[in-house]
C-alpha cells in the first residue's frame, strides 16, 4: 500500500537516531527523544493561490529535513514509521 498526502501536505520518514553516542554510552529506546531530522517521501498535489494557480513545493522528495519534535501526524504503515505534516510546518531543508 502507497502513501500519497493531499493538499499542502508532506510524507516524511524520521532518520532514526544512533542507539550509541559517543563515548560508547547505549541510550535505550524509552530515554530517546522524537527524531528531528526526516526525509522526505512523498508530497501532496500542492496548495493553490487565491487565482486558481498552483503554489510550488519548496521540498521535494529525497531532501532531508529538519522537522518540529512534536508536530505532524504519525502513521505506521508496511513496518515503518512516518509524518505527515503541512509543508509550513517544515523549519528547515538541511545541505
Amino acid at each position: 500500500m502507497k502513501i500519497k498526502p493531499l493538499g499542502e501536505r508532506v510524507l516524511v520518514e524520521p532518520l532514526k537516531e544512533d542507539e550509541v553516542k559517543k563515548g560508547g554510552i547505549i541510550i535505550p529506546d524509552s530515554a530517546k527523544e522524537k527524531p528531528q531530522e526526516g526525509k522526505v517521501v512523498a508530497v501532496g498535489t500542492g496548495k493553490l493561490d487565491d487565482n486558481g494557480k498552483k503554489i510550488p513545493f519548496n521540498v521535494k522528495v529525497g531532501d532531508i529535513v529538519l522537522m518540529p519534535k512534536y508536530g505532524g501526524t504519525e502513521v505506521k504503515m508496511g513496518g515503518k514509521e512516518y509524518q505527515i505534516m503541512r509543508e509550513e510546518d517544515i523549519l528547515a531543508v538541511i545541505g
